[in-house]
């Protein structure tokens, strides 16, 4: 097995995994999107609302906010020592307090823990008129993105790495002059993809049109995966991997109990 990354940044990471299965590649995806946990504000208690919107309609949007999450700090509500009554180790409770005319953003709820904010502060929750007021408080709680969309990290897809064939039918010429010298050279009698990153699925039907022949490498994936917002991408790959160990240590434990 083999990983390179072909880009990285604060959100998002491209990387190159060889010498996998598909089944491995689709493990990693799916553990990335429904079981690395994150904090979503789960339950609101609104006890002023004047402006255009129904309760309902805030506090879904307020769900739908990303929150930078420390996983190190909290638990699991159903694992805490207090037993799922809400504590500031499985509970992060935030305040907001506004009055018109203005737009409420996520940058204005206040959280009780200053790690662990809104990772946009301009995301639109609503519009106050004149004399409208909104005044609420939200609890934030760790879930999986199996329970609900609003706590999975990131989006994240693969593809196989395309591979490019020639045969003595193949017009090279005409496939070098529809596309962009940066994306595709000339290699031998053949073709070869000079930067990945750039490759575009149009670019398969062109050089098809010419007779070269675009296959998708089923050993070899690039992965795709942007964060939210609420964790690094760095942190989330390790901690799908993590759960995905421990998930195979807990299924190694029943084998064993087979008489």
């Amino acid at each position: 097995m083999k990983l390179e990354v072909l880009h990285k940044d604060d959100k998002k990471v491209v990387f190159v995994l060889e010498s996998i299965t598909p089944a491995l590649a689709n493990m990693l995806r799916r553990y990335v999107t429904t079981s690395v946990p994150t904090l979503a504000i789960d339950t609101v208690e609104i006890s002023k609302n004047s402006s255009a919107l129904y309760d309902e309609f805030i506090a879904h949007r307020l769900g739908l906010v990303p929150i930078k999450t420390d996983l190190k700090s909290f638990n699991f509500m159903e694992d805490c020592k207090c037993k799922g009554k809400g504590c500031n180790h499985c509970q992060l409770i935030f305040t907001l307090k506004a009055k018109g005319p203005c737009t409420v953003y996520s940058g204005q709820l206040e959280s009780a823990d200053k790690e662990c904010v809104p990772a946009y502060d301009k995301m639109p929750i609503v519009k106050l008129d004149e004399d409208q007021e909104l005044k609420l408080e939200a609890s934030a709680v760790l879930g999986r993105g199996a329970t609900h969309a609003k706590f999975s990290p990131a989006l994240v897809y693969y593809r196989g790495y395309p591979e490019l064939k020639t045969t003595k039918d193949s017009d090279v010429k005409k496939a070098l002059e529809e596309i962009p010298k940066d994306v595709i050279a000339q290699k031998g009698q053949g073709l070869e993809i000079k930067d990945v990153l750039k490759w575009k699925e149009s670019y398969e039907d062109v050089l098809e049109k010419h007779g070269v022949q675009v296959t998708a490498n089923k050993e070899n994936f690039i992965f795709y995966l942007e964060s939210w917002g609420q964790l690094e991408p760095k942190e989330i790959l390790l901690k799908a991997v993590d759960i995905f160990d421990e998930n195979l240590d807990e299924l190694e434990k029943l084998v064993k109990k087979i008489k």
